[in-house]
């Protein structure tokens, strides 16, 4: 079975935005040696468009599958990218579009827990990649086998949680952490079961 990993960035205080999502106050925390590991651990993390300006050309090592709410992926249309990660499969969970701007972007609007379950049923391959959005996170909570938290050293105060579900506690394992230079904390959990 393949696991479905939340890879997210967020403050100290558990934010992955400001009440609109806006992250950008977290780049400044981007320096040489934190992204030569994300690009190494993480290549097909970084949009399509991005790959070859980067140096990026090494193949999937993690997840051959990305799913991402709306919000984020408004993002990307909004910049002119209707296929931002087109080296992936891609799915956007909206109710919103009616129609993909993308062959390669496939649509959920209903029943997103199940199509996760189907996709995560498949044989072979690599694993799913939760992108973004709170409230798809919040969704798909029961449904996540990992973690793969970015803390940047920042305090919020309120914005987007990482997660838009309603209290209940889910137990996950520690596995490893990585301290950066810069401040930057790297946590990957894994769930129990």
């Amino acid at each position: 079975m393949r696991k479905l990993t939340y890879y997210i960035a967020c403050s100290i205080d558990g934010f992955i935005g400001d009440p609109q999502g806006d992250a950008t106050s977290m780049y400044s925390f981007v320096n040489e040696e934190y992204m030569a590991w994300m690009n190494g651990e993480y290549p097909e993390t970084v949009p399509a468009h991005m790959r070859e300006p980067m140096g990026i050309d090494a193949d999937n090592k993690r997840f051959d599958t990305v799913i991402q709410g709306f919000g984020s992926y408004r993002l990307a249309l909004d910049a002119g990218v209707a296929s931002p990660y087109a080296h992936l499969r891609e799915f956007v969970a909206t109710r919103s579009l009616t129609e993909s701007p993308d062959p390669n972007v496939e649509l959920i609007a209903d029943d997103l827990v199940g199509r996760i379950r189907e996709l995560k049923a498949e044989e072979g391959g690599l694993g799913i990649w939760l992108c973004g959005g709170s409230v798809v996170a919040g969704e798909l909570v029961d449904e996540i086998d990992e973690l793969v938290i970015k803390t940047y050293p920042q305090v919020y105060g309120s914005g987007m949680p990482m997660f838009g579900a309603g209290f209940e506690p889910r137990d996950f394992e520690l596995g490893t952490v990585r301290v950066f230079d810069n401040g930057v904390l790297v946590r990957t959990y894994t769930r129990k079961r």
